[in-house]
């Protein structure tokens, strides 16, 4: 059949599906994985001839001719084994293997006498193969046509009647062999009969049939079998030569024939799985060329000398790192051409792989993924499949496939650290970069390519973006706005990684930054007012001692740290050597006693510098008077006051009647009160001012150490009724050697009330923590 030729229909004798011919990838695979002589037309589902099929060459004399393929189906795997029986048509002439018959028959030869002649070959078989012989017309010989065990039909030369050396010694006859195919073919040979003198002895073979076993793969030369055969005359009529009488072209080199000893031996290749077994015909032939017949048959025995071949038929790659255990990612086809226990076969791989061979139909495998699979952490794998068979030796053989492992994304980005901190200088340039953060995907690509971004909040009730931007490349975190420490000193914003996977996976990591403190602000005094704001004056007695407090100057700075630790000095002073102040305390106390020739005016002007790089400073001025009372105390008018100051001056005037008024009301309660709690403490006299907590930001802390605030004050204010323009006060200081800042004296109406009894008026009494 000419190549293209439907042979039939296998989709719709097995009641395959047509449209999924081609995703089931069907085709035809043969069993040896030889020539493939058939294939499937997908859209039809003929099976077609795809190669010249010739059964003389697939089959040889087999008088049924079977060509084994397979239909193979994927998803699922399917195994369909086709047989096509192959018919014979007459396309071989019979031949002979000479081109000339030699026959030397003795004169003495009697009617009847048989000749064996040479059998024609034909390739095909049954009618198409020889069917008859026919013999040209002569005096002496008729054709006898006979048939052997395995249907073969043979000629034989019959002498019709005696011949007659010194009438004829030679004939020459026309043999013609002939089929019964149609048309009818045949072959012709000649036939040379020379007539010998008389010889009535023929040669006879010690059997008729001689067996032989063979191992396939014997050296060259290895003695199969010797024959042997006798003949009863003497001289040269008992000297027999042996020789082949009839093999086949593909016989004819595999073994050879001494002429002499009988032996036959191994002249050519044996192998098993192309031959199992040969029949040849052996004469034996005297001197004067009687001829006598034996048949030697010899069978091929196996020897495990094909290792098994692994064909991958179909494979998945790369293979999605998201499949499940179990799923089919390749087809693996197995063959052994030895035969019984040297082709059964064993496949494994290799153990530390997350695969498996699961046997299938008939010599298939099934590769199939055990676990899970992950590219992070094995992007490909080189399976090796090693096939063993059971001869003996066991022969084996390996064949490696590389899988590879396609990304999904499965892995969100993760940051480097668990959260990221940054310092910045307050007033920085807005732009200036304060960290960078990072984040790694192990996935491929764009799922493993990280894109960060600030996640949306508020800072002071203002978005994160308008004080912070980041880089969506490289995660570099830019400041947007210049920073004031006294606004805040610290805030959190959130940074979010995403990758470019579908979907998307993102995590997010906390940023704090912390902004250091600048040198910016100057001192700010709170007590006493800054020069050219306010006028104060304090009172001192002209008995006060060496060490005592006069006064304190109370300082503060908006800055932290060593930005905001105050020392205090006196920068000018009426007397330079009668008033010291505490460098870091801001307190005002005497150098000495104070003298009778001291001036009653004096005024210190006090500079307060805070401990930055540079330093700031800030500038007061103090006045006090010393007197022991309010009548020695000159006319204020007489101090230099700037007019804006003239309001306050009358203020002070009337709080200091306002205290001359109660104070000897305040010492009697005083002395009742601690007379009453059996208290003794001993109170320093002093000359100070009320300072009103009124005064401090309520930003604002006395931290110990910065030089503000150090020790606890209690400022009593006391006003006298016969006083115009004088004003005294005094301060307790409650330290080391006084009673605790808990325990400070604070009067209230009801307290005089529980001392004196009702009253028509109490005294009024204020009383001030600083």
């Amino acid at each position: 059949m000419k190549r293209g030729s439907v042979i039939g229909n296998i989709a719709k004798d097995l009641g395959l599906d047509l449209g999924r011919l081609s995703a089931r990838k069907a085709r035809i695979d043969t069993e040896d994985n030889n020539v493939k002589y058939c294939g499937v037309n997908l859209n039809t589902g003929d099976l077609i001839v795809q190669e010249r099929i010739d059964r003389e060459g697939l089959c040889g004399k087999k008088a049924s001719c079977v060509l084994k393929q397979e239909l193979v189906l994927e998803n699922p795997l399917e195994l369909h084994r086709i047989n096509i029986r192959v018919q014979d048509i007459n396309d071989n002439s019979p031949q002979f293997i000479e081109e000339s018959l030699k026959l030397e028959i003795q004169e003495s030869a009697h009617k009847g006498e048989r000749f064996l002649l040479g059998e024609a070959h034909d390739g095909d078989i049954g009618e198409n193969a020889v069917q008859g012989y026919s013999l040209q017309q002569n005096d002496h010989f008729k054709l006898n046509v006979n048939t052997k065990a395995g249907g073969r039909k043979y000629g034989e030369l019959v002498l019709d009647k005696e011949l007659d050396r010194e009438d004829k010694k030679e004939m020459i006859l026309l043999l013609t062999a002939f089929d019964g195919g149609s048309p009818q073919r045949s072959g012709t040979v000649v036939i040379h009969v020379t007539v010998l003198d008389a010889n009535d002895n023929v040669p006879v073979f010690s059997q008729t049939v001689y067996k032989a076993s063979l191992p396939e793969n014997s050296p060259l030369d290895t003695i199969v079998i010797t024959v042997s055969a006798t003949d009863a005359d003497e001289g040269l009529n008992s000297e027999i030569t042996y020789g082949f009488d009839h093999v086949l072209d593909e016989n004819n080199n595999v073994f050879s024939l001494h002429a002499k000893t009988g032996e036959v031996r191994v002249a050519g290749s044996i192998d098993y799985e192309k031959e199992t077994s040969y029949e040849m015909q052996i004469s034996a032939k005297d001197g004067l060329g009687l001829v006598s017949y034996a048949t030697l048959m010899i069978e091929v025995t196996d020897i495990n000398d094909n290792a098994p071949v692994i064909h991958l038929k179909s494979v998945t790659n790369p293979i999605p790192e998201n499949v499940s255990p179990g799923t089919e990612v390749g087809i693996i086809n197995v063959q052994d051409r030895d035969s019984e226990n040297n082709r059964q076969v064993r496949c494994s791989i290799q153990q530390n792989a997350p695969f498996k061979l699961v046997p299938s139909i008939k010599n298939y495998y099934s590769l199939v993924t055990t676990g899970q699979l992950d590219r992070e952490l094995v992007s490909d794998y080189n399976i090796t499949i090693t096939a063993t068979d059971e001869g003996s030796p066991p022969l084996s053989s390996s064949k490696t496939v590389q899988l590879s492992v396609a990304d999904i994304n499965d892995n969100p980005p993760v940051f480097e650290e668990q959260s990221y901190s940054a310092s910045v200088s307050e007033n920085n340039k807005p732009g200036s970069t304060l960290c960078s953060v990072t984040a790694r995907d192990p996935d491929w690509r764009q799922n493993g390519t990280v894109i960060y971004s600030l996640l949306a909040g508020e800072v002071n009730g203002a978005p994160v973006s308008s004080y912070l931007s980041v880089n969506g490349d490289t995660g570099v975190i830019h400041a947007v706005r210049s920073f004031d420490y006294e606004q805040f000193r610290s805030f959190k914003v959130h940074v979010m990684a995403r990758d470019n996977g579908s979907p998307p996976l993102s995590s997010n990591v906390t940023v704090s930054v912390f902004i250091s403190d600048v040198n910016d602000n100057s001192p700010q005094i709170l007590y006493p007012a800054p020069e050219g704001n306010s006028f104060m004056t304090e009172l001192v007695p002209k008995a006060a001692h060496g060490g005592s407090l006069v006064s304190k100057v109370i300082a503060v700075d908006a800055d932290s740290g060593q930005n905001a630790w105050l020392s205090y000095h006196i920068v000018k002073s009426t007397d330079p050597g009668l008033f010291t102040i505490g460098l870091h305390s801001g307190e005002i106390r005497t150098q000495r006693d104070i003298s009778e020739s001291d001036s009653m005016k004096q005024n210190l002007i006090v500079s307060v510098k805070d401990n930055g790089q540079p330093s700031l400073s800030a500038t007061c001025s103090m006045y006090l008077l010393i007197s022991d009372n309010l009548a020695e105390v000159p006319e204020l008018k007489d101090i230099s006051y700037d007019e804006k100051n003239s309001k306050l001056t009358s203020y002070l005037i009337i709080a200091l009647v306002s205290v001359s008024t109660f104070f000897l009301t305040f010492i009697i309660i005083i002395l009742g009160v601690r007379f009453c709690r059996r208290r003794k403490p001993r109170l320093l006299f002093d000359g100070a001012v009320a300072i009103p907590s009124a005064y401090l930001p309520p930003n604002y802390a006395d931290v110990d150490g910065t030089g503000t605030l150090r020790s606890t004050y209690n400022y009593d204010a006391y006003l006298t009724t016969g006083s115009r323009t004088s004003d005294f006060k005094f301060v307790t200081s409650y330290n080391d050697n006084t009673l605790p800042a808990d325990q400070t004296l604070r009067k209230s109406p009801s307290d005089f009330a529980e001392v004196f009894g009702d009253c028509d008026r109490s005294p009024e009494v204020r009383t001030y923590l600083i």
